[in-house]
């Protein structure tokens, strides 16, 4: 399957930290809230956030087909899926076959 980078602002907004309402945090059955727990980013998930710059998305298109999905008018193209499936498979069973 081909997947391209992500956009920088798709990457910050998956890599931001949540920030969670404290209040709205009721622990269940007497437990107590506690602070977060600290997390290490890996060298290599550092790594894909400098190699997302210029990510080729057309911002203009997303934006088209989210208006259509919002309103309804957005059709799928099943055998195109379909077709791009199958180029897929046969592209990775080739792969594995060398």
């Amino acid at each position: 399957m081909k997947i391209g980078p992500l956009n920088e602002a798709a990457l910050a907004a998956a890599t931001s930290p949540v920030k969670a309402d404290r209040a709205a945090v009721r622990p269940e059955d007497g437990a107590s809230a506690t602070a977060g727990v600290p997390v290490t980013v890996s060298a290599a998930a550092r790594s894909l956030e400098v190699s997302s710059a210029g990510s080729g998305i057309d911002e203009a298109k997303v934006a088209a087909v989210r208006a259509a999905i919002a309103d309804g008018t957005f059709t799928v193209n099943a055998g195109a899926i379909a077709d791009k499936m199958l180029s897929n498979a046969q592209e990775i069973l080739s792969r594995l076959r060398n």
